[in-house]
Parts: C-alpha cells; sequence; structure tokens
C-alpha cells in the first residue's frame, strides 16, 4: 500500500470513529463498484449517510472539503444510486456528507459537513 493509501485508511477510521461517538452506526466501509467508491455508509438515525473522507496535512491551497470537485461528486452519486438498487435500501432517506481531517492525523481537525452535496 502506498503512503497515500495509508494516509486515507487513517484518516478514513479517525472519521469512523468520530462518527460513531455522534451516533452515526458504520453499515459499510469503502464500497466499491464499477462507478466509484464510497468511503463510508452509515445510519443516522433513519437516514443512509454516504461519507466522503478527505485529508490534507495543510490547508494553503484550500480545505480537504474543498477538494470534493464536481466529478468526484458525479461519481459518488453514480455508487451510491448502485448501492441503493444492490441493497434494495431505498426506504431510507439519504444524504451525503463530507468529513475533512487536516493537520497531523494524532490530532487532526475534523471538519463534519453534513448535506454537503446536493
Amino acid at each position: 500500500m502506498t503512503k497515500t493509501g495509508i494516509l486515507g485508511n487513517r484518516a478514513e477510521k479517525l472519521a469512523a470513529r468520530y462518527l460513531s461517538t455522534q451516533g452515526v452506526k458504520i453499515i459499510e466501509r469503502n464500497y466499491r463498484c464499477k462507478l466509484g467508491e464510497i468511503d463510508l455508509i452509515g445510519l443516522d438515525g433513519d437516514c443512509l449517510v454516504f461519507i466522503e473522507v478527505r485529508y490534507r496535512k495543510h490547508c494553503d491551497f484550500g480545505t480537504p472539503a474543498d477538494t470534493v470537485d464536481i466529478n468526484k461528486q458525479v461519481k459518488l452519486k453514480k455508487a451510491a444510486k448502485h448501492y441503493l438498487l444492490k441493497q434494495r435500501a431505498f426506504q431510507y432517506p439519504a444524504r451525503f456528507d463530507v468529513i475533512g481531517l487536516s493537520g497531523s492525523l494524532f490530532n487532526a481537525r475534523l471538519e463534519w459537513i453534513k448535506n454537503a452535496i446536493d
């Protein structure tokens, strides 16, 4: 695994742990299909949440959340639709959140943006 992959896994674990303390039940990690990947999928009450986790050590050129561009949003939506079809989970309301982590992963600043993607 590359250094980037290792950092990404650590960031996702931190995000999942944080979300769990906030009452979100993580039901899937790294959901992959031919249309894209979703870092975390959870249940926040009765709402299905598709979560993109982004990490940047430095925010000189924008926050981690700023890196979720329109192309990434389209891929996330397609992967989420695939998940919903595969799991037959259309009974749940759904939303897209972004967890942005910055600084050292040992003492990261975390930003949780609910409904980050329409």
